[in-house]
Order: structure tokens, then sequence, then C-alpha cells
């Protein structure tokens, strides 16, 4: 039987999500298939060989990269390279376009075809990106039913193909043992806030202290409440753990490490910064409020360019404002702590969110791994077809 190798680059977690159920999903299709690239932790033990640490990759914010900015084009020159002396049947990019289109398009121009996972926000910002993408990509896999008509001027070969997050939640959950993880030690009737002020060393930097204080404001309102912030990694539980030793031990709160999606399930409501991570909540039907905050003149230049109303998914799905979305200066716990705790109290919306939310979930459950192997696939019979002619 035919080795299939399929070079294949993840940019940040959610990234390693999807990338993790395309392999599985083509390794039913193709026993012999080897990957090789750049993923996190489940990418890897789906058998992708890695080249470069995830890790290094996974960085927000204009201001923030630029001190990375040699590293990161040292990486993806290497990793180019590597792919143009030992060419794969085929590149997946997934996600990460600032990175991954550029592999994509030297990797195209050089007679690899290549897939690009995720298509980049071109309908929040920079519209213009659909040309460059066309040149980069020979198969575009979206994962909202609105993004294909984006693309129309350049007729991109594109398959929407769901989003796997609808797929997996809630049927990986184990609900009772995340109770017994993250709610036996609080009273049945008390309520629990999930605080998750991101993954990354920036939205830390930014996020955990307001987050954390807005934790103290609700306290100070409702006894009552406990609190459960669920860290991404060991090195993110080692810079919340001392933050919370230093200025919040006061607080009813639980820092454990990973397990974020079993801790918004079992919460009440959830203070989120803006990413994946709400299109989980969403998918979880649970009330919250988005908050983000990055380096001034990052925001300065962001907030010029992008279109959209929303900043988060599950308001850009709704296609209304669900969920209350704060950022910058007005990230504080004044203004965090009482939408919080409507997000709490009030019983008419809280309805509401169940409602339009398990209407989004099942808009998008598609079965998206198998939708997007299949698409894979025939580009790679395709490739197949033309060789033997």
């Amino acid at each position: 039987m035919q080795v299939v190798r399929v070079g294949i680059v993840a940019g940040e977690a959610s990234g390693d999500i999807l990338g993790a159920g395309l392999m599985r999903a083509l390794q039913a299709r193709y026993p012999q298939i080897e990957f090789e690239g750049i993923g996190g932790e489940l990418m890897l033990d789906a058998g992708c060989k890695s080249l470069y640490p995830l890790e290094r990759l996974s960085v927000m914010g204009l201001v923030e990269v630029l001190g990375r900015v040699p590293e990161l084009l040292r990486a993806r020159k290497r990793l180019v390279q590597h792919f143009i002396d030992n060419p794969p049947d085929l590149f997946i990019g997934i996600d990460a376009p600032d990175f991954t289109l550029g592999m994509e398009r030297k990797l195209k121009a050089a007679g690899i075809p290549t897939v690009h996972y995720v298509s980049p926000s071109v309908w929040a910002w920079k519209r213009k990106r659909i040309f460059k993408i066309k040149q980069s990509t020979d198969l575009l896999l979206t994962l909202f039913p609105f993004e294909a008509e984006v693309y129309t001027p350049t007729q991109q070969n594109l398959r929407y193909v769901g989003h796997p997050l609808a797929d997996l939640i809630p049927r990986q959950l184990d609900m009772e043992a995340a109770r017994l993880a993250y709610r036996s030690d609080i009273p049945a009737e008390a309520q629990l806030v999930a605080l998750l002020p991101g993954s990354r060393g920036s939205e830390i930097k930014y996020l955990a202290r307001p987050f954390l204080e807005t934790a103290r404001w609700l306290q100070s309102k409702r006894a009552d409440l406990h609190f459960v912030l669920p860290a991404a990694n060991e090195r993110r539980y080692q810079q919340l753990r001392e933050l919370i030793d230093a200025d919040f031990a006061d607080l009813n709160l639980q820092l454990v490490l990973k397990g974020s999606r079993e801790v918004m399930a079992v919460s009440d409501a959830i203070l989120i910064a803006s990413g994946t991570a709400t299109l989980e909540a969403c998918l979880l039907r649970k009330p919250m409020v988005v908050a983000y905050r990055m380096a001034g003149l990052t925001y300065a230049i962001y907030s010029r360019m992008i279109k959209s109303r929303w900043i988060s998914l599950p308001n850009v799905l709704a296609g209304e404002e669900m969920v209350p979305e704060v950022l910058q200066e007005r990230v504080t716990p004044d203004i965090l702590g009482p939408l919080v705790l409507n997000a709490l109290e009030d019983s008419d919306y809280r309805a509401r969110i169940d409602r339009v939310f398990t209407q989004i979930g099942d808009e998008l459950r598609q079965n998206a791994s198998e939708r997007a192997a299949d698409a894979v696939s025939e580009l790679l019979e395709g490739r197949s077809a033309k060789r033997s002619i």
C-alpha cells in the first residue's frame, strides 16, 4: 500500500483540535499516511512528527509579535525549504494565516497541492486577502456557512465543513466526572463562574488581573459565588498561581490545570477572553461576558481595520448581540462585574441564550472532520490521477 505523506502546520491550540480531528479522519482512509510539521499535544498524539514547537508560534497582536518576527520568519523559511526538499503529497495549513498562507503560496508555486483549513476573518477585516488566498491554496475548508459568499469574486475552490467543536460538544463530555472535579466542594445550590483569560502569554498579561479583580467584585456582592480558573498549560498555571497567591488568596477560587471545556460545562456563567473558547461556550449554551485587551498601538491599528460589528463568534453567528463585549480600558471590575451578575441572575436572558445557542450548534454540527477529510481526499486523488496520465 502506497504511503501518503502530508505536511501539516497548526498555529495554536484551536488549530491543534482541528488538525487532530482531520488527521484521524484521513488515517481511516489511508492507513499508511504520515504527517509531519507543527502541532500541539492532540496532533502529536494522533501521530504528527513535530518539526517545531507549536508554543513558539502562538503569538497574538501586531505589537506583541514584533519581537518574534525574526524567529518566526526563520522558522517558516526552514519549514518551506524542508517541504520543498522533501515534497509531501499535500500540505495543510490550519488557521494562523499570517504564518501558514505564506508557506502555502511558496509550496503551491513549487508544485505541492495546498489546503488551508479555517478561513481568515475576511468577512471582518482585510477583505482583499481573498486574492492572496486564491494564489496560496488549492482548497479552502471553511467552518461557518456565511463565509462562502465572500469568496465569490475569486471562484475559490471551497468546501464548507462545519465546525468540529460542534461535533465534539457535548458528546465527549463526562458531565458527572466534571461535576465531581469542579463542583464537589461547593454547595449544590451555589453558582459557579468560570474565568477564562486566555492561553497566550499576552492574554494572561492583560486579562488575568482584571478577571480576578472582577471575581473579587462579584464575591463582595454575592458571597455564595465560587470561581474556577483553568490554566491552559503548566507554564500558565505557574504564572496564575503566583498571581493568585500574591494578591487574590481571599477568593473562593479553584485554579486547575487544563479542563477548560469541562469547567465551562459545569459553570453557571463565564467571563472569557475573545477567541475560539467563546465558540465552545456558545456550543455549551452558556451565558458569558466577552472581554479583550491588547497593547494600545495594536488596538489602534486593528480597530481601524475591523468592519464587523462584533468581535465574538457567538454574536457574529447569531447576527445580533447575544453576549456583552468589553474592550480595552473598559475591562474593569466595575463594568464586567454587573454584566456577569446579570448573566447569572436574569432568567429570561438565560433562556434566550439557551434557545439561540442551541440553534447555532445545530447549524454547525456537520461531521466536520469527515467532511474535511472527504474534500482533502478528493484533492489527493485528483493529484494521483494527474500523475498516472
